[in-house]
């Protein structure tokens, strides 16, 4: 293909390897979950292995994605469009995993079942207080969702400066937020044995917990490549999408809050 003339606007990606190696990888670490949590010999060792796996491919690949894009000027116009709709439908297949525990949460809360005594919280259970360290929370992770949108609009009007500062400080908010959960989860007086309650309390908060270490990654990259002078105001899709994956973690958070820690714990 060399010395030919691309009279199209869309990207034809390279071979890659990673692919292959990113299945390699979630496969063992299936496993190795499995034969972990069977007592098998060596199934941490296997599980390790996966995982380490899936962080290295993570890394090589979207290193690629970046060169791609900032390097090569492969991303022309179409192609960030079709990388928006992308996004856009990642997005909407995380709502629809939280709708999930959503579901979960509200129909054992509406009508609770004689086993948990009639009531909601269930019998035994003590709740924890919404205006402590939740609503602490809320204000840190709206707080951030203001300070992203802040870097955005000061890389749309090309204030680098600005930029580089909205996202530091959207940064130090997503690790305060991450700090409050953890002593928040070491402090509960309920563990996720604990019934219905105690399952759908740590599994909608925990993985959104795990979305919010992930959002923190994907600003952090942004950062450094904001301060390395990657994006400018026509071209910076990658700080787009983390921006907007992390209203989505603002929005979540929000309807956790309200229902599970307020409404739920009432």
């Amino acid at each position: 293909m060399s010395g030919t003339v691309q009279k199209h606007p869309f990207h034809l990606v390279d071979p890659s390897p990673w692919p292959i190696f990113a299945s390699l990888g979630a496969f063992l670490a299936t496993l190795g979950g499995g034969m972990y949590m069977h007592a098998y010999t060596g199934g941490g060792v296997v599980l390790l292995t996966g995982i380490t796996l899936i962080l290295y491919t993570m890394f090589v690949w979207w290193r690629d994605v970046v060169r791609e894009s900032t390097f090569e000027g492969h991303h022309t116009s179409l192609v960030q469009l079709g990388l928006r709709y992308g996004m856009i439908l990642f997005i909407v297949s995380e709502v629809m995993f939280f709708f999930a525990f959503f579901w979960a949460f509200f129909h054992s809360s509406l009508a609770p079942t004689v086993e948990i005594g009639a009531i909601w919280p269930p019998k035994g259970i003590e709740v924890l207080n919404p205006w402590g360290v939740p609503f602490l929370n809320t204000v840190c992770l709206l707080s951030s969702g203001g300070a992203v949108t802040w870097a955005h609009h000061a890389i749309l009007v090309g204030d680098r400066k600005n930029a580089i500062t909205g996202l530091i400080v959207t940064v130090a908010l997503a690790i305060i937020f991450t700090g409050l959960q953890a002593m928040e989860y070491y402090e509960a007086p309920f563990t996720i044995s604990d019934g219905i309650y105690g399952s759908t309390f740590f599994l909608a908060t925990g993985f959104h917990g795990f979305h919010v270490i992930i959002g923190t990654i994907f600003l952090t990259i942004c950062l450094i490549r904001l301060a390395n002078y990657h994006f400018t105001k026509a071209h910076h899709f990658g700080f787009e999408a983390a921006a907007w994956y992390w209203h989505m973690v603002d929005v979540v958070w929000l309807f956790l809050f309200v229902s599970i820690y307020w409404w739920g714990g009432s």
